[in-house]
């Protein structure tokens, strides 16, 4: 019986020796869950913050489009009363010449307005320049009697008309 006694005896303290290993294994494994929990608790913090940020960007980006339009409207409004102001600063300029939706284009076309405004101006001057008449009447000058015939010279001495 002694054997049996050791044999239950060394199978007891095998059987304490192995619980005590596992009671070993199961705290390292619940300091393990503990510290997984606090790292999933740090990332859910982590998540929950970035949503907020996220939120937030997104209520920016809204704001900020929101603005642009505003901005590109108030835009437009400024370039439509800028090329009011052209044409009623230039009235030479026919209103066909004068395009476009920028501040540049509308510079742009109104040069090249203003360079065909010249050139027709120009071109009017100098054909009127051709054909320019003296202001007043002609002075009068006598009749050349020389050239007319005697029966015409009659004609005119007693103011008949030919």
């Amino acid at each position: 019986m002694a054997d049996e006694e050791k044999e239950l005896t060394d199978e007891q303290e095998a059987a304490e020796g192995e619980l005590e290993r596992l009671k070993q294994e199961k705290e390292e494994f619940i300091h393990t869950l503990e510290s997984k929990d606090a790292v999933i608790a740090e990332l859910e913090q982590a998540v929950n913050s970035k949503d907020s940020e996220i939120a937030i960007l997104k209520q920016s980006i809204a704001d900020s489009e929101q603005r642009l339009v505003e901005i590109n409207a108030t835009l437009a409004q400024a370039i439509a009363s800028y090329k009011g102001l052209v044409m009623q600063t230039n009235p030479e300029i026919p209103v066909e010449l004068l395009a476009g939706d920028t501040i540049e284009v509308i510079n742009e076309s109104l040069q090249n307005a203003r360079a065909l405004v010249d050139k027709v101006r120009q071109g009017i001057e100098a054909e009127i320049s051709k054909t320019r008449v003296p202001a007043g009447a002609p002075q009068r000058a006598p009749l050349d009697l020389s050239v007319l015939s005697p029966r015409e010279k009659i004609q005119y001495a007693i103011g008949g008309k030919k």
